[in-house]
């Protein structure tokens, strides 16, 4: 080594490490300042939430991130509007686009995957005490910004200057118990940070200034913008507590994860429509697409729709309700094949069909009413997409319990051409087509905007409805959900999921908690069905679902029963009336639910006549209305009152019923099956109408 070159290197070293902490001290001055930015910008959205405190918000600030050890959560929020995680960002230049977010030049929107997992694992955690799915809200703050709304996935962004109102706007979906049950939870979760150790031990601490405010607050709100906010959030339409507060089983059930077609089902008021709403917001939330929710019943898909927009706004627009038939008939529409679904025509139809083919032969020996035949081509030739007889000859009959043997068949087969035939000729359809039309298309042409698929009142669907929904999605996991209770099927016929093609294979869940009604209204209405059998979708012949607890218990259900109409009317008004006046009780939470439309019509004269405001379930939309709800069992499904009318029964109908029915010696001697399929489903019906009472029932017997 020459003279001086062992210097010169060590003078190079030198100099490179001098560089090195150049880059360090550097890296650590910007790293301060966006420590010390972040500082301001938290203290500062803090203080701008702070006034929620007086709403009933609880604060954890700077809370340990879950499952890491250095990781910070900057804000957790508890109130009544829910739980929500906040992130403050020191962020300029800010653009969100096509659901991107671009800092300066720089895409960041995979940052926000990490807040909407740690929401996700937090509305498990949180699911154990009963805080349904939606309720944790993940929110990125932009400090110093206002008019700032928008979301990346289930992340919410909005500027410093809006956060207050959005919080606020929430409104009471939590009492104030609630709140504290999800603030013991969540402080489990979210530990208390621990102090951070300093870098180096041997250099003294630093003396460091209170940073100062950068954010000008004339760009956030005023304190009369302040008070607004506050009081829209207080006065926000509160949603029913059981929309957002669950029992932890059934929080849990909401985010199952399932591995292909499950069911859900349970007797009445076990919580399974609501069960199906949670579910429909979950899996919106958790997937792309949209999900489908439908049903038999042509009302229900409104409330059902009005509730989602209540319970779970920001995925409203991601969950469509529709009525099985209507869905049909927008396929079909789109596609341009036209369907004539003339009712009235169709009838007409059949009935030249039955007076020429049946009413004079082999059929009318069994059965003299046609409208028992008409039930057969609709519900289990039509209703199960029969093409050929020797389908039909070889068919179970779900839900019949008539036999027929095969001539028998040839008859109804023959009926069944007759009445084709009329239809072809008349240019017309019946609904039964819509449906077999619309699911021959979707098998030529398949949809592919639905993740999934929720049916509810599955029971009341035909085979052919329910193969082309499943067509929809098919057996994709957590895709096709059913929810029902076949004890509450109130239509003729039925079918089997092995028909279909669908397997549970274990997916199948049974509620057994009557979240719901009285025990009293519970015994009341069970010995309705005490003893019947019924066929269920999954193919077994079983009994009602048991409930195993029932924990509310209130007032005895109360039949009246009268001599005349007049005063089968007059005690009716006068128990609307007492009800009415009772403390947290009004005419809209009063449903009134006949067997007929004829029963309706005539009940809804005799309110008005009273002065008693009502509206027609028909038109009902699942919007707080004060007038006593009318209308038939059939339009009352999925839906529940505090109190309950069942009015104009026949003494037969009521008290023939509650004795349950005869051993099966008597009941062949007396009854046939026909009549005896008829007085089953007559049974149902009326269990059905008494479990939508919440809170009282009563029962009005002429005769």
């Amino acid at each position: 080594m020459s003279a001086g070159s062992s210097a010169g290197q060590e003078s190079l070293r030198q100099f490179a490490l001098a560089a090195q902490h150049e880059r360090a001290a550097r890296d650590a001055r910007e790293a301060a300042g966006r420590y010390r930015a972040a500082s301001v910008s938290e203290k500062q959205v803090a203080r701008v939430l702070a006034p929620l405190s007086a709403a009933g918000y609880h604060f954890l600030p700077d809370r340990q991130w879950p499952g890491s050890r250095t990781a910070q959560v900057d804000l957790v929020m508890v109130g009544p509007g829910g739980v929500f995680i906040v992130d403050t960002k020191w962020w300029k230049d800010v653009v969100i686009a096509a659901g991107r977010v671009f800092r300066d030049q720089d895409d960041v929107t995979d940052e926000f995957d990490n807040l909407a997992d740690l929401a996700f694992g937090t509305e498990g955690a949180l699911g154990a005490v009963g805080l349904a799915p939606g309720e944790v809200r993940p929110i990125v703050v932009l400090a110093g910004r206002k008019g700032v709304k928008a979301s990346i996935g289930t992340v919410d962004i909005v500027g410093e200057g809006d956060v207050l109102r959005h919080i606020a706007s929430r409104g009471s979906r939590l009492t104030a118990v609630q709140v504290d049950t999800v603030l013991r939870a969540a402080l489990s979760h979210f530990p208390v940070l621990g102090a951070a150790q300093p870098v180096n031990t041997m250099l003294p601490e630093p003396v460091i200034e209170a940073p100062s405010a950068t954010i000008d607050e004339s760009d956030l709100l005023s304190t009369d913008e302040v008070n607004s906010a506050l009081l829209g959030g207080m006065l926000a339409a509160p949603v029913e507590e059981w929309m957002t507060f669950l029992h932890p089983d059934q929080s849990k059930l909401i985010r199952r994860n399932f591995n292909g077609p499950s069911r859900i089902r349970g007797a009445a008021g076990t919580g399974k429509t609501v069960i199906g709403l949670h579910r429909a917001a979950y899996l919106a939330r958790s997937r792309p697409g949209k999900v489908l929710v439908t049903t038999y019943v042509r009302t229900l898909p409104t409330v059902l729709s009005s509730l989602m927009e209540r319970m779970a706004p920001e995925v409203s627009d991601k969950v469509e309700f529709v009525s099985v038939h209507r869905f049909a008939h927008r396929v079909l529409s789109e596609r341009g094949i036209r369907v004539n679904t003339n009712p009235t025509q169709a009838n007409s139809a059949f009935k030249s069909a039955w007076f020429e083919v049946g009413a004079k032969g082999p059929l009318a020996a069994i059965e003299a009413k046609d409208r028992y035949w008409k039930e057969e081509i609709d519900h289990v030739i039509k209703g199960r997409g029969m093409t050929s007889f020797e389908d039909y000859a070889n068919s179970a009959r779900i839900g019949r319990r008539r036999r027929l043997s095969i001539d028998q068949r040839r008859d109804v087969w023959a009926l069944y051409r007759s009445y084709e035939d009329r239809l072809r000729k008349a240019g017309i359809n019946d609904f039964a087509d819509q449906i077999l039309l619309a699911a021959q298309s979707l098998r030529n042409d398949p949809l592919t905007e639905y993740s999934a698929v929720i049916v509810d009142e599955a029971q009341d669907l035909s085979c052919a409805m329910v193969g082309m929904l499943h067509s929809l999605v098919g057996d994709g996991a957590d895709g096709f959900t059913l929810i029902g209770d076949g004890q509450q099927s109130i239509y003729p016929g039925g079918y089997t999921l092995a028909e279909v093609g669908i397997s549970l294979a274990g997916r199948g869940v049974v509620m057994d908690t009557n979240y719901r009604n009285t025990a009293e209204v519970v015994a009341f209405a069970n010995a309705m069905i005490a003893g019947d059998q019924f066929t269920d979708i999954e193919g077994t012949d079983q009994r009602a679902d048991a409930t195993k607890l029932v924990p509310r218990h209130g007032s005895a259900p109360v039949v009246v029963t009268c001599e005349t109409v007049a005063d089968h009317d007059f005690a009716m008004v006068n128990r609307i009336r007492a009800v009415a006046s009772e403390v947290g009780t009004s005419f809209g939470d009063i449903g009134i639910l006949g067997l007929t439309n004829a029963t309706v019509d005539l009940v809804e004269r005799a309110c008005r006549a009273a002065g008693i405001p009502t509206v027609d379930l028909e038109k009902y939309d699942g919007r707080t209305i004060d007038a006593v709800k009318i209308g038939t069992v059939k339009r009352a499904k999925g839906l529940e009152f505090k109190q309950v009318l069942v009015p104009r029964l026949r003494t037969s109908q009521l008290y023939s019923n509650v004795r349950g029915p005869q051993p099966a010696e008597a009941a062949a001697i007396a009854i046939n099956d026909i009549v005896r399929e008829r007085d089953e489903r007559d049974r149902r019906e009326l269990y059905v109408a008494m479990t939508r009472a919440r809170d009282g029932l009563w029962v009005g017997v002429i005769g």
